[in-house]
């Protein structure tokens, strides 16, 4: 073999010298004129994309359902692929310099060299194309585990397709983050915090604390732009265990929660804009089956592709922000607001009534977190991803600023404490009961557009799970036609619906919040470790105000959490309960986790 060939994702279940059987796709042409192949290793999750000259040597005829033999350890190298175009997610990543090419007497003797002896039994008999590997450096990433193979190929497809540019990703996070919070939690927080400049305190600092976290995913989403996100950046910092705990705690009880703390708010407006008040039966308890209806249709269209649930988000996420600054507007210009609201307390603030308000503000700023959660799909996201995350999060701090400045100066902290749908009552001194509808019109829109982003994230971590071995492969595939984890959206979809018909609004928002943030601190402090132990590791972005964002943004959320546990002990403990349940979960999984499919399975 002659020509240099680098690889970019090394299996780490191999050991040095290994000859690792791997399936090679169709050739395409690389921007410096090589050959790129994309390797399946005959083994399950596990990836490798590889560059090859055209002088590279291959004996035997190229088909597609051969073998190909690469001896480890491998090379690995990035230069010349373009981002995302050839990886399958959730490998290991290995960075180390480029080797050299072969010399001829190693060469020659790497030929005398008998494949089939060192062949599985299953690849003996299918003809094999001999390609090495050498002078070349190992770096395993975790404990070997014996091989297992698995099915060469899935008919489901391999990967997900970058598709999400720079303003769509943007509008994935505004679309997850401006939701019910803005139109239900007002009033909430005013009751906790009953002073303008405390309650707009708490807002600032909700948002303070959702840019930090924003600007050190920064530096994460650009390391690993795959879909998973606050999973990968836990399982690559700390390790399967607390990996999966994030995975066990999302699917049980984190999404669920989110897809039924959207939807409610959606099921009341769209019954009152009908003409029925949601807060008298039977009306309350059709408000749950028509949010679970509201998530079934929101996960159908993310089952039918990224491109149409992106294509709602842009268009849904522009008009709710437009409708948001519409209504700052015509309250400051329109309206007989006074300024002296802005003066007028209504109470004494208390610490820990101050800690409660800001569980309820970072469920309204939730949201930033989850464009993470695509990154696989999004197009050049070394950079795209930082910059949508940051400018994301600054028109959210944005929005919601001026809609509690436009809140309050139309009412007064006193009656706003009292005024759960205090966007229409707002709306209502503007320009008059129209303003009512036009408002429920609104919150409609923006929760729709909320379930829909919420529901494109969050299944790309039980596929990221199931490609890791850490849930059920199946969960993993990738639908031929749409190109989208199908599985996944609809294990999730169910579970909101469950969630939904047990809770009401209140007690699902606070369990979210509850429940993800030590995840959220977790994940942030991988940026640590991860500088750590792979210092010379390419960074395209650095978190801004390193070590100090990262930290403040862990601190935050710690004092956050001991003050939600110790006002609220019986549920928060119930949450984190549910969350070290998924230890001796993790450890049966491992002893009872199905087998590998076998190489002539048609899953």
């Amino acid at each position: 073999m002659s020509g240099q060939v680098s690889v970019v994702r090394v299996p780490s279940t191999y050991t040095s010298g290994s000859l690792l059987p791997c399936m090679l796709s169709l050739p395409r042409s690389s921007s410096n004129g090589q050959r790129v192949y994309c390797v399946q290793p005959v083994m399950r999750s596990c990836g490798i994309a590889c560059r090859m000259t055209s002088r590279t040597e291959r004996l035997g005829s190229y088909d597609n359902a051969r073998p190909v033999m690469i001896r480890l350890p491998v090379v690995v190298g990035d230069s010349g692929l373009p981002p995302g175009s050839l990886e399958r997610s959730y490998a290991r990543d290995v960075w180390q310099p480029a080797a050299t090419t072969m010399s001829a007497p190693r060469r020659a003797r790497e030929r005398k060299l008998s494949m089939r002896s060192l062949l599985p039994e299953y690849v003996r008999g299918a003809g094999s194309v001999k390609v090495y590997f050498a002078n070349l450096m190992s770096a395993p990433l975790m404990p070997p585990r014996p091989p297992g193979p698995s099915a060469p190929a899935d008919r489901w497809g391999e990967r997900l397709v970058r598709r999400l540019g720079l303003w769509s990703a943007v509008a994935v996070l505004v679309g997850s983050t401006i939701g019910s919070g803005i139109f239900r939690t007002p009033a909430r927080i005013a009751a906790y915090v009953p002073a303008p400049i405390p309650m707009f305190g708490v807002w600032v600092l909700g948002g303070l604390l959702a840019l930090c976290g924003a600007l050190t995913y920064a530096e994460l989403a650009a390391q690993y732009p795959r879909s998973g996100g606050v999973y990968v950046y836990i399982r690559e910092g700390f390790g399967r265990l607390p990996a999966f705990l994030f995975g066990w705690t999302e699917l049980l009880l984190i999404r669920a929660s989110a897809l039924g703390a959207i939807a409610t708010p959606f099921a009341e407006y769209l019954l009152r804009s009908l003409g029925y008040d949601p807060k008298i039966e039977p009306n309350a308890t059709y408000v749950h089956y028509v949010a679970a209806g509201a998530i079934v249709l929101t996960a159908s269209l993310n089952y039918v592709g990224v491109r149409w649930s992106s294509l709602v988000l842009n268009l849904t996420t522009g008009a709710k922000y437009g409708a948001l600054v519409l209504l700052v507007l015509l309250a400051f210009v329109v309206g007989r607001g006074e300024f002296a609201h802005f003066s007028q307390a209504a109470g004494i603030v208390q610490p820990a009534s101050f800690g409660l308000a800001l569980v309820s503000v970072l469920w309204a700023y939730d949201g930033w977190g989850d464009l993470s959660f695509v990154g696989g799909e999004v197009r050049d996201p070394e950079r795209n991803l930082p910059r949508a995350l940051v400018l994301g999060t600054l028109s959210v701090i944005a929005i919601y600023l001026l809609a509690n400045a436009a809140y309050l100066y139309l009412i007064p902290i006193a009656q706003m404490r009292h005024s759960p749908l205090v966007a229409a009552d707002a709306a209502q001194l503007i320009v008059g009961q129209v303003g009512v509808g036009l408002v429920a019109v609104l919150v409609m829109v923006a929760t729709f557009s909320t379930l829909v982003g919420s529901i494109l994230t969050s299944p790309r971590i039980f596929f990221a799970m199931a490609d890791d071995g850490l849930l059920f492969r199946q969960v993993a595939r990738v639908h031929p036609r749409f190109q989208t984890p199908s599985v996944s959206i609809v294990v999730a979809a169910a579970l909101g619906v469950v969630w939904v018909l047990l809770l009401n609004f209140d007690q699902l928002a606070d369990q979210f919040v509850v429940a993800i943030f030590p995840f959220y601190a977790l994940a942030a402090a991988a940026v640590f470790t991860l500088r750590r132990r792979q210092p010379a590791r390419p960074r395209p972005v650095q978190v801004l105000g390193y070590p100090v964002v990262p930290l403040l943004f862990i601190l935050a959320t710690f004092l956050i959490l001991g003050n939600a546990l110790r006002e609220h002990p019986g549920s928060t403990g119930l949450a984190f309960g549910g969350i070290l349940l998924g230890v001796p979960v993790y450890f049966a999984w491992l002893r009872w986790r199905p087998a590998p499919p076998s190489p002539t399975s048609t899953h």
